[in-house]
Formats: structure tokens, C-alpha cells, sequence
């Protein structure tokens, strides 16, 4: 079944803000966010995941939002002629042929430049990330369940990087992007007037925002 441009693109704009965003977000950088029938019919689909953030809502892509994207792609995307979507037929055109041809996914495609300002490139330092990041995603998953009550319990990195002090931060941060990117979860602190200088300095940047806790499974 075709997925409806409206949805398409939704899951395109989260795509770009590495799966995760709240609707402000959306708007500013987008001019459109995820709202009404349309937040219900993707929640439906499982396609993306949405919950209560301050006055509006925050949504994750979920997995299956990311291949239903990808299969949409593949498929092929119809767009109006108008003269003012002629960017997007050729952007729309190009992201279908990648995905096609298996070069990258959509997750590396839209990867973020940079995961932290603490995480700047260097070549000094980047084989230890990788060297360590296998072992980091094992530890920060059993640091998370001896330190939540219950699978999906919200935990602070504050206290989750206190367990993880032996490890390099840059190798920590690398395990929380890949666990945004598959059963973690990752958001800012609501109440930012609650954040401690300890919570401030523990968060990892991801889509331009600053996450401050932890959840894994449902």
C-alpha cells in the first residue's frame, strides 16, 4: 500500500532530526509538524512513537517507521508538478535510487554530523571509539537494567555515565546513538529548571538537542 505523502513526509522531517523531535522543532525548521488525525494514524501504524512534552508532543521514529520510509522510497514517491516541488522530486528521486542500490541506509544517511560538542572528529581517539563501542552498548544496557525499576523507566545519564566511569565518554556517546536508533529511547529533561550542572554535563546532543534521560524496552 502507498504511503500517503503527508505521512512520507513526516517521517522524513524525523528522519533529518536522527528519529526524534518535538513538534516545536518540527515547526521552526519545517514549517509543519506532527499533530491531529496525522500523529494518530502513524502512532496506529507504530510507525512512530509520540508522547507528552511540556504543551505539545515529542515523536520517535520507530524501526518500523524507518523501513516503512525506506520501502516508500523504493517504491517510488509521486509528487504534485507544481513548480515549487521541483527540489523535492529531485531529492525524493535520489534518496529512492541510494536505498535502491543498498549503498547506505537511512539511518547513515541521516546521521548527524556531530553527536556531542565533547565528541568533535579527531583522529587521535577514533579507532579506541570503535574499539570500545561493542562492549559500551553492552555495558550502558546493563547499567540501564540495574539501575531502572523496570524496562521503559525513564533513567537520568547522570547517573547512568556514574556507572560507566571507566569507559570513554566518546564511546558511551556512540552506544546512546545506536540505542536511540534501535529500543532506546532518549529525551530532554521536561522541567529544565530541575537540571543539575551534573545532568547539563552528562547530556549527549542528538538533532540539536540536549537528552538528558534514558529508556529502554516497553
Amino acid at each position: 500500500m502507498t504511503l500517503p505523502l503527508s505521512q512520507l513526509s513526516a517521517l522524513l522531517m524525523l528522519m533529518a532530526e536522527t528519529g526524534q523531535a518535538t513538534n516545536t522543532v518540527l515547526k521552526d525548521r519545517y514549517g509543519s509538524a506532527i499533530d491531529g488525525q496525522l500523529r494518530r494514524t502513524l502512532n496506529e501504524a507504530k510507525l512512530v512513537e509520540s508522547h507528552r512534552h511540556g504543551r505539545g508532543f515529542e515523536h520517535v521514529l520507530t524501526d518500523s517507521g524507518w523501513a516503512r520510509a525506506a520501502e516508500a522510497l523504493r517504491e517510488g514517491v509521486p509528487v504534485p508538478s507544481r513548480a515549487g516541488t521541483v527540489a523535492a522530486r529531485v531529492l525524493l528521486a535520489w534518496l529512492g535510487a541510494t536505498v535502491r542500490r543498498g549503498e547506505r541506509s537511512l539511518a547513515e544517511l541521516f546521521a548527524p554530523d556531530e553527536v556531542s560538542a565533547s565528541t568533535a572528529p579527531a583522529t587521535e581517539g577514533a579507532t579506541a571509539v570503535l574499539g570500545h563501542h561493542e562492549d559500551a552498548e553492552g555495558r550502558v544496557r546493563a547499567a540501564y537494567a540495574a539501575l531502572a525499576a523496570r524496562p521503559g523507566e525513564w533513567v537520568r545519564l547522570a547517573v547512568l555515565r556514574e556507572h560507566l566511569a571507566d569507559l570513554p565518554r566518546d564511546a558511551v556517546d556512540a552506544a546512546l546513538v545506536q540505542l536511540n536508533r534501535a529500543d532506546g529511547i532518549l529525551i530532554p529533561e521536561g522541567n529544565q529548571k530541575t537540571l543539575t550542572p551534573g545532568d547539563r554535563a552528562a547530556a549527549i546532543v542528538i538533532g540539536n538537542q540536549d537528552k538528558h534521560l534514558l529508556a529502554i524496552g516497553a
